[in-house]
């Protein structure tokens, strides 16, 4: 076997591995997640996981890691083809909103660090994590600076939108439950999709930040 194909199966086994460990840590959190489970879901045996990332926690950064860049670059790529703050906010919000909802293990596992304070992610990963908020922060400074929004505070205005987006796509499962109920009418916002969610934030952060008309 040339050199050229063994790396070429060897990248195909690291990514197939990673792609089942997303789901798996996103349903179990990292201190649950079993390396003999996702060995079985990927059809490997535990050794050849162990051959490609020295231990869960290893994985677990690559997971992160592969993550917080996609979502990055798809952000980055979308705001590229626009030109004004206004327009880069709404790229923002819609760009994570699709990402986080065709991939659901995003929100899962962001909503599992925050609420361990992040006491698994490597710094390397938090310093990951921080530039996705600059990113956000940016925007906003730029913004105020040509006279478009005003008053913005954008840890505030960040969890907002992530905190909103993520809990959203998590909670649909509980949320078409709780409407199926005839016990209390309530509105849980069943039947909205992401893009509707996303107008709606998107609506109310502008209204917020004082956008002139």
């Amino acid at each position: 076997m040339s050199k050229k194909i063994q790396k070429r199966d060897a990248e195909a086994s690291k990514q197939l591995i990673i792609t089942h460990a997303k789901s798996l840590f996103s349903e179990k959190g990292y201190a649950q997640a079993s390396m003999d489970e996702l060995a079985q879901r990927c059809g490997l045996n535990k050794a050849m996981v162990f051959y490609y990332f020295k231990n869960k926690k290893g994985l677990y950064e690559a997971v992160m890691r592969e993550i917080l860049v996609e979502i990055q670059q798809a952000i980055t790529e979308e705001n590229k083809t626009h030109s004004k703050p206004i327009e880069e906010l709404e790229g923002f919000i819609r760009t994570y909103a699709r990402y986080a909802c065709e991939h659901p293990y995003l929100p899962a596992l962001l909503l599992k660090e925050l609420s361990d304070s992040g006491a698994v992610l490597p710094e390397m990963l938090f310093s990951s994590m921080r530039q996705l908020f600059a990113l956000f922060t940016d925007i906003l400074r730029r913004g105020e600076a040509k006279g478009c929004f005003h008053d913005a505070v954008p840890m505030i205005l960040y969890f907002m939108v992530i905190g909103t987006l993520n809990l959203m796509v998590t909670t649909k499962p509980l949320r078409l439950k709780a409407a199926a109920l005839e016990d209390i009418d309530l509105d849980t916002c069943a039947e909205c999709d992401i893009e509707e969610i996303a107008d709606y934030i998107i609506a109310k952060i502008k209204k917020m930040l004082k956008e002139p008309q």
